[in-house]
């Protein structure tokens, strides 16, 4: 190999961090935000073939309120609803890292695009919860689907299923002019563990939707579906995918025209309160013409 096919893939692994970074978030900066509070507790869910890291905060006599994220990420992209005390009144708040992300794997370490493997794999975290309470699942982007094939395994024990900007709509799986960069082995021995997780991900997530498509049906407790209008990385179409397929009739559907992907940063004060109130939106389907600058 030449020094300008070198060069290549160092400016290629480069650029690609560069596209994600603001999507990640750093041990140093989740040191420096718990440098003056309390920080949640980390444990680590384990058996013979697989580790689940946690972080948890408010009572675990409380009743859960499970986070998953999406791709790239970790149990940090939730550290504002970890860090909310209205929120650590009422609920047990439990943030994972996926397989394949932070300090959770299955067996080899390897990247596990299965959503049904992904989904069975935080059963586990049940069991940390002694509330004997329903739990509320949240998930948001790529933990969309995961969040509500958990919720299909275990419909008696979920009390509602919130997906937030969830990219679930099998044919419409958006990639990008970087996309392919990512798959190349080279620049991958450039890049964080996540990146690659990530990419393994996105190029079977499609086939894994899919799979899913049985399972929707079996969506009967509370659901509610938040998608921005302005959400250039999970198509807005997904909302009308989530539509046509959950009959749930305590299914809510809201659209907020101007806003991006991130809903639970730009609109966090609104999924509290959803949190909270799961009666909050009687309305079948909203559309809440709110600006991102007017909420927290």
């Amino acid at each position: 190999m030449n020094f300008r096919s070198y060069l290549y893939i160092i400016l290629s692994a480069l650029l690609l961090s560069s596209c994600f970074s603001k999507y990640r978030t750093t041990a140093r900066e989740v040191r420096r935000h718990y440098a003056n509070i309390p920080k949640p507790k980390l444990e680590c869910i384990q058996n013979d073939t697989l580790c689940i890291q946690v972080a948890s905060t408010g009572a675990d006599t409380l009743p859960m309120l499970l986070l998953i994220h999406g791709a790239p990420g970790g149990w940090y992209g939730y550290m504002n609803m970890l860090d909310d005390t209205s929120l650590q009144k009422r609920f047990h708040i439990v943030s994972v890292d996926r397989l394949g992300y932070g300090n959770s794997w299955l067996k080899r370490r390897k990247p596990v695009e299965s959503i049904e493997t992904q989904a069975r794999s935080l059963m586990q975290v049940m069991n940390i919860n002694h509330s004997n309470q329903p739990v509320i699942i949240l998930g948001r982007s790529y933990g969309a689907p995961i969040a509500a094939a958990m919720a299909s395994m275990m419909p008696d024990k979920v009390k509602q299923l919130i997906m937030v900007s969830p990219v679930i709509h099998p044919e419409k799986e958006k990639f990008y002019w970087f996309s392919k960069y990512g798959r190349n082995k080279l620049i991958q021995l450039f890049l964080p563990r996540e990146f690659n997780t990530a990419t393994k991900e996105k190029y079977a997530h499609a086939e894994e939707l899919r799979k899913m498509l049985p399972i929707w049906q079996k969506l009967t407790m509370p659901v509610v579906v938040i998608q921005g209008g302005n959400d250039w990385i999970g198509d807005p179409i997904n909302i009308e995918f989530a539509k046509e397929n959950i009959p749930s009739p305590r299914a809510q559907f809201i659209t907020i025209p101007k806003a991006g992907h991130m809903l639970t940063f730009s609109h966090v004060d609104m999924i509290r309160q959803l949190v909270i109130n799961t009666s909050k939106y009687k309305d079948k389907t909203i559309n809440l013409d709110i600006d991102v600058a007017t909420t927290k």
